[in-house]
């Protein structure tokens, strides 16, 4: 039988509205979640802009944890309960494409192309009183972990989904760009792997912060210089490792020149807007520098973040501003869009 959910929050431009949805019945291998938290993401806020255009109505929200309320009938019994607590992983991937095929599904070409079921509206959903997703997708959680806690899994996955690309190891030099939310995982992550983290962020909180999470120098940009502070760290030969989390063309560019002969830098943040960044070849040449990028995390990716969580070997306390009722979205995502504002949940 159909349950009516009773309110979602459909982002548009500086507004949401109440609005009442019937869920399809489930089928054999989907679950119906009670959504407890959901994590305000970049994403949601660009749409709540205007910035990023989409078609409306659009329910966003895909950091998300909930109580299961109903599963159908292929579901396994043993790792999944009615009333169990779970992280839900909502990143669409078809199964079937070449990158689906060769094990990287963050890159599915439909990955932007989520089949919307009937009676439902277009979006990852979260920001609704109940989801339906599929089992595949509930990752259950520890009796200590709070809700909110646990909708951050996804920004933790896409955290060790970088760090796994930068390929970072013991005793390197890891230079962390940006101090927001996903600079802090990436100084905690980088830390767990065995590196010196060296944190690059031009806000003074953000700084004590990063070292609180286990950067091991903290640098100024904006009063001093970072090439120099690194060469000097390094002996003169540079990072091994460089993490971008900046979306500014420009901090990329200047991030090329404080990497190390064979050093790896790590694009994570998207740009938008995008631009061009000068890159020289024959220093890639010179250097056998590698540049990759990073986007989305995976179901190992997932996994691995939902154990860092579960196990408290990653807290991510900190890294909560605020909470805010379902009823209150609008607040939510006001706060949410305040410069140095970390995560905005909202609660159900």
């Amino acid at each position: 039988m159909a349950i009516t959910i009773e309110a979602c929050a459909v982002v548009g431009e500086r507004a949401t509205a109440m609005l009442g949805a019937q869920t399809p019945d489930l089928r054999a291998d989907e679950a119906l979640v009670k959504v407890r938290a959901v994590a305000l993401c970049t994403l949601e806020q660009r749409v709540f802009r205007g910035g990023l255009k989409v078609p409306l109505p659009f329910v966003g929200g895909h950091e998300v944890s909930g109580e299961i309320a109903a599963l159908g009938d292929g579901a396994n019994p043993k790792m999944l309960k009615v009333g169990g607590r779970v992280a839900v992983r909502l990143l669409h991937n078809c199964g079937e494409c070449y990158y689906c095929r060769t094990g990287h599904t963050n890159l599915c070409v439909q990955a932007q192309k989520k089949p919307v079921r009937e009676g439902l509206y277009p979006g990852p959903g979260g920001l609704c009183d109940y989801i339906v997703v599929r089992t595949s997708a509930l990752f259950p959680i520890a009796d200590a972990l709070t809700f909110e806690e646990a909708s951050l899994t996804e920004p933790l996955a896409c955290c060790v989904h970088s760090v796994e690309r930068a390929e970072s190891g013991f005793g390197q030099d890891v230079l962390v760009v940006g101090g927001g939310i996903m600079g802090q995982m990436h100084c905690m992550l980088a830390k767990l792997r065995g590196a010196r983290v060296i944190l690059s962020e031009t806000d003074e909180t953000r700084r004590a912060l990063g070292l609180a999470h286990g950067a091991d120098v903290a640098v100024d940009p904006a009063s001093q210089d970072l090439e120099e502070v690194i060469r000097g760290l390094t002996d003169g030969r540079g990072a091994d490792v460089a993490i971008n989390t900046t979306a500014i063309p420009e901090v990329f560019a200047q991030t090329l020149h404080v990497i190390g002969k064979t050093g790896r830098l790590v694009q994570y943040s998207s740009m938008h807007p995008d631009g061009p960044a000068p890159v020289s070849p024959q220093m890639l040449h010179s250097s056998e520098m590698v540049l990759t990028g990073s986007i989305s995390p995976d179901e190992v990716d997932f996994f691995k973040a939902n154990r860092l969580l579960n196990l408290g070997i990653v807290s991510v306390r900190k890294l909560i501003s605020a909470a805010y009722p379902l009823r209150e979205a609008q607040a939510a995502f006001l706060h949410a869009i305040v410069p140095n504002t970390f995560r905005t949940i909202v609660t159900d």
